[in-house]
């Protein structure tokens, strides 16, 4: 725990925080609650050593930096990441509620495990946390590229609203619809360039494919694929994009 002022705030919280989470605590002398505050928070970051620090500001000499992040009562706790404020709360909240702040500051040993993306971890991930919504998508991913339906169901149906899941699920209509054989050339070529990474040639041959059918359910597993694969690209991303627009004037 540091003592920071306005003449090293930017060193001690803002690059800080490019390294790891930085709660600073807002406080004075005379504010009651804030000693009711502070060891319970000092206490909960300890348990967290290296993974997040703390830093208080006592706010009636520092009044320039309790004006310029809109202090208006105190305790008033503002955690910082990569140089902007990610949560904040103002008052005496009790431990419990502390802890809730910062797991969601901390990586929990499952997305951790989740983060490395391999099979393994993705299953220890969800041994540790049967509902990590992460894991379930990343695994679900990897065992309908293998051909292991009934277990990626299993993991996917509960993901309601995920676009990644709700295209993975339409992906194995798609190939149950063709009985276990391969659903086509143009359609089983594009379905491979998704598994190997390729996801020009995968949404080429989906948008290809789409505008070939005019079965509305089958145009809409298509729809709901290439969704799925405008998600893991990311709303900016060129090439998601432009087939956007491509697959919205199809469906038009």
């Amino acid at each position: 725990m540091a003592e920071v002022s306005e003449r090293d705030f930017e060193a001690q919280v803002l690059e800080r925080s490019r390294e790891l989470p930085v709660v600073v605590d807002f406080w004075a002398e005379w504010c009651g609650p804030c000693r009711t505050l502070g060891p319970a928070l000092e206490a909960a970051v300890a348990k967290r050593a290296g993974q997040v620090e703390l830093a208080k500001v006592d706010v009636d000499s520092n009044q320039n930096l309790a004006s310029a992040f809109g202090i208006r009562g105190i305790p008033a706790v503002k955690a910082f990441r990569d140089g902007a404020v990610v949560a904040e709360f103002t008052g005496a909240i009790p431990p419990a509620r502390i802890e809730e702040f910062l797991d969601q500051l901390v990586p929990s040993d499952a997305d951790r495990l989740a983060a490395a993306g391999d099979e393994s971890s993705l299953r220890a991930a969800l041994e540790a946390d049967p509902h990590h919504p992460d894991a379930a998508r990343a695994l679900g991913r990897i065992l309908v590229g293998r051909g292991e339906h009934d277990e990626a169901r299993e993991l996917l149906e509960p993901l309601e609203g995920d676009f990644l899941a709700d295209g993975l699920l339409a992906r194995l209509e798609l190939e149950a619809a063709a009985n276990g054989d391969a659903p086509g050339t143009g359609l089983d070529a594009a379905l491979e360039a998704w598994d190997s990474g390729d996801a020009a040639s995968a949404l080429e041959g989906l948008q290809a494919e789409l505008e070939a059918s005019d079965d509305p359910e089958h145009r809409d597993l298509l729809r709901r694929v290439m969704v799925a694969i405008f998600t893991e690209l990311g709303p900016e991303d060129p090439l998601s994009r432009s087939h956007r627009r491509r697959l919205a004037a199809a469906l038009s």
